[in-house]
């Protein structure tokens, strides 16, 4: 499958490029300097998510995308996420792509009841309220499309090597935190199954 990630020079987006490329996927990467790009294998493509025409200059001939862009400020108010979502969807619809996977965030919509009291109540009014509000309305988007997408929404991310244990929540659950690299893992197997399609789903380790 032809692959476009968006946010691949972040830790997430790094880590689901090698994941693709890992299980046989082509793939291409949209960043604003092709320069800090390194990878073998892999189609660079110098531009910025926040404009339209590069957006749809990149979806040329692709089949899915994997989203992961976010803000460093995510305390601040911010239209990134919904800015560069909208652009990916038109372009979308226009090029032809079907599949979107997204990473989005526990605590966005009805997650909000899987997450512990302490993120709930300190974290999300507070240090995240800013990148919260912006993924709900990036959410709002991808809904209203008329792509195959599925929405992750994992709780803290760390760092540490993957587990290979990943689970999707059920209601009642509560998510604690996983690794970056296996929440890539799981979105880069989402880009062959059906298992959640139109689903946003909170995906951790424990």
């Amino acid at each position: 499958m032809k692959v476009l990630v968006l946010g691949a020079n972040g830790k997430t987006g790094g880590l689901v490029v090698d994941a693709a490329i890992a299980k046989g996927h082509e793939v291409s990467v949209l960043v604003r300097d092709a320069s800090k790009f390194q990878c073998l294998g892999v189609h660079v493509i110098q531009g910025d998510a926040l404009k339209a025409d590069d957006v749809l200059r990149a979806m040329d001939l692709q089949d899915a995308v994997v989203e992961c862009i976010g803000g460093t400020k995510p305390w601040k108010e911010q239209t990134l996420e919904r800015t560069a979502m909208r652009n990916i969807v038109a372009a979308m619809e226009d090029a032809g792509a079907r599949r979107l996977l997204v990473v989005s965030a526990m605590g966005v919509g009805e997650s909000a009841e899987q997450s512990p009291w302490w993120y709930r109540h300190l974290m999300v009014p507070t240090f995240l309220r800013g990148s919260t509000a912006d993924k709900v309305a990036m959410e709002a988007i991808v809904r209203s499309s008329h792509l195959e997408w599925t929405i992750a929404r994992p709780p803290i991310l760390k760092d540490n090597a993957a587990t290979g244990a990943v689970r999707v929540l059920g209601t009642k659950d509560v998510g604690h935190a996983i690794t970056r690299a296996d929440l890539a893992s799981w979105l880069v197997d989402q880009l062959g199954s059906d298992a959640y399609l139109h689903q946003a789903v909170v995906v951790a380790n424990s």
